[in-house]
């Protein structure tokens, strides 16, 4: 009886020695509910499909939903950081969202990978936003396709209507910039709300400006509406989109009033008609065939810019584990420093490339030209 009390003894302990994965922890923040729920639920689909594990270190992804609410993002950021203790985040969802918590990753240095639309969480660079990374195009290099094909096609004169936020304000910013360089006379400027269920009267003032083509800079369900309203009204000019309007729901909710739009955004949205030279295309095909097993659906491109985030931090977390373990300022620091030396980095959306001035990092090759054929994204061939 005693040796067997002893082998069990021994073998007890020999299971409570073996060795558990160290762990990694990383909050994730999405907008699964509420007005930007399009874009937020791919988002917290894909958090499934991230690496669990790196090296002998596992990652554990705490995920919150803010439910678009900017001051339920500051309350779940807060928690992640001071409760949780992470060494990463991921999100939150919409632009505002994202400006709202910066000083919060800042001050307790820890890393924050942004899947919004707006350059501003990253541009300019000060000593805060040096903790963030942006995992979207910035609008500069969407835009200059988008303004190259209005030179090429005549536009002489363009009507904007955007979000009054954030994302508005910066496409507002670079579109009145790029025009001016390339002698496009901006006619009309009209903001709205990410919730407005009407903008008639911001229609009907564009309308009446003439414009050649409009922009809308919106996101989500919501970039459909100033279309479908100005093409309600009878307006005949071209409608360019900004890659916040990439994902099947636009076409779905827009129907014949979205037909021919332009847009430039992923490649994502035409993979086959991409060529198998693009370094993405089979990085955004795993991603696609992952998602669609687990839920059935094909993603929107939305959802890769946290599949890319998680890209980003497994590329950079073994150099970063040689300064600091998991849980320490110094590894959060030694993250943020391996982030921003990222070189040629193929993931869904393109190449990444960051620099200490350049914390978005994508160049030409993360941008198509799209259209809408037939109530199907097609790659724009002209």
């Amino acid at each position: 009886m005693l040796y067997k009390t002893l082998a069990t003894t021994l073998l007890l302990a020999a299971f409570s020695t073996t060795p558990a994965l160290a762990q990694i922890k990383i909050g994730v923040v999405t907008s699964s509910t509420g007005p930007t729920a399009l874009v937020g639920i791919p988002q917290k689909n894909t958090i499934a499909l991230l690496p669990k594990t790196v090296g002998d270190f596992s990652i554990e992804y705490i995920s919150l939903d803010d439910a678009s609410d900017l001051n339920q993002t500051v309350t779940n950021f807060k928690k992640l950081i001071t409760e949780e203790k992470v060494d990463a985040l991921i999100g939150p969802t919409g632009s505002p969202n994202s400006m709202g918590v910066i000083q919060f990753a800042a001050e307790s240095g820890t890393p924050m990978l942004a899947p919004v639309g707006t350059a501003t969480v990253v541009l300019p660079m000060t000593a805060e936003k040096k903790w963030v990374f942006k995992t979207t195009q910035n609008d500069d290099i969407i835009a200059r396709a988008l303004v190259g094909h209005m030179v090429k096609h005549s536009v002489k004169t363009l009507g904007f209507i955007g979000f009054n936020d954030a994302y508005g304000e910066n496409w507002l910013q670079v579109m009145t910039k790029l025009a001016a360089e390339n002698n496009i006379k901006l006619v009309a400027v009209e903001r709205y709300q990410r919730s407005d269920s009407s903008v008639t009267g911001q229609a009907l003032k564009v309308l009446s400006a003439k414009p050649d083509a409009v922009i809308v800079a919106g996101t989500g369900g919501a970039a459909v509406l100033p279309q479908t309203t100005l093409m309600k009204q009878g307006y005949k000019g071209q409608v360019y989109q900004t890659h916040g309007a990439a994902l099947d729901a636009f076409l779905s909710l827009g129907g014949k009033d979205v037909e021919n739009t332009i847009l430039a955004a992923s490649l994502m949205l035409v993979l086959p008609e991409i060529d198998d030279s693009n370094p993405s295309k089979k990085m955004a095909a795993d991603y696609i065939a992952k998602y669609k097993q687990t839920y059935d659906v094909n993603p929107a491109t939305f959802g890769a810019n946290v599949y890319d985030a998680g890209l980003l931090l497994v590329h950079a977390i073994p150099t970063a584990l040689k300064s600091g373990q998991p849980g320490t300022k110094e590894f959060r620091s030694a993250l943020r420093d391996e982030l921003e030396k990222t070189t040629e980095l193929v993931a869904t959306q393109g190449v990444y490339n960051m620099t200490p001035e350049d914390h978005s990092g994508f160049d030409d090759r993360g941008r198509e030209l799209i259209t809408v054929k037939n109530g199907r994204w097609r790659l724009l061939k002209d």
